[in-house]
């Protein structure tokens, strides 16, 4: 079988976009989470941590299955976005999207939390005694305080959506063109046999992986 550029393009276009936008999601969802959680004291705290940390140890098939069944066209999830968008969730690239999110998440919030916890809690409450709203207090004090961990945590959501695989197999598929991301792509080159199309998709992964990880320790020096 011969390949063309535009068959080796396509998924590292793929994986592109649905890391960027899905780190785009998760960074706010991790940030306003951790922010939430150490800043509160509830019963129930401990489970509901205990929830949002359980996508980093669960197989990521067992993810995707997860993800399968509650956005798949027999739950009432599924049939709501099929109603809304006119079109499935389950196998569109959309459906990697929220794979990478799920399996994203517990790092951003992980790292976001150590990142709070770093802050000064004197130098907040000396904001709120001038005046500042909880808003301002988060805008002004906090957020610039944990800028380093902020950077690292949307890398992290990034670099964990670019690699998905098990999870993003499982509800979105491998279809060429459409869902194929540069993991699912390279396990089907290797299982084809095709060993220098699969070199070419982890070079190019490594690449970006390490353009990634480079920035990061830049941005963690400063």
């Amino acid at each position: 079988m011969s390949w063309s550029w535009n068959e080796y393009w396509s998924p590292i276009g793929l994986s592109l976009q649905v890391a960027m936008l899905s780190s785009i999601v998760v960074a706010v969802l991790g940030v306003g989470a951790a922010w939430w959680m150490s800043r509160r004291s509830f019963k129930g705290k401990t489970l509901l941590e205990t929830a949002f940390m359980l996508p980093l140890v669960l197989p990521p098939t067992v993810v995707g299955f997860l993800l399968l069944v509650m956005l798949g066209r027999k739950s009432w999830i599924g049939r709501f976005f099929e109603w809304l968008f006119d079109a499935p969730v389950v196998f569109s690239w959309w459906a990697a999207v929220v794979a990478s999110i799920v399996v994203a998440f517990p790092l951003v919030y992980q790292t976001m939390k150590t990142g709070y916890a770093s802050v000064d809690r004197d130098l907040e409450d000396a904001g709120r005694s001038i005046g500042a709203s909880e808003w301002q207090v988060f805008r002004y004090i906090t957020l610039p305080l944990t800028f380093r961990s902020l950077v690292t945590a949307y890398i992290l959501g990034f670099a964990r959506g670019l690699g998905e695989f098990g999870a993003t197999l499982m509800i979105a598929g491998n279809i060429p063109g459409k869902t194929q991301t540069i993991p699912t792509a390279i396990y089907v080159a290797v299982d084809a046999g095709y060993t220098a199309m699969a070199w070419a998709w982890t070079g190019a992964i490594i690449l970006i992986s390490f353009i990634m990880l480079l920035f990061t320790g830049r941005i963690s020096k400063k």
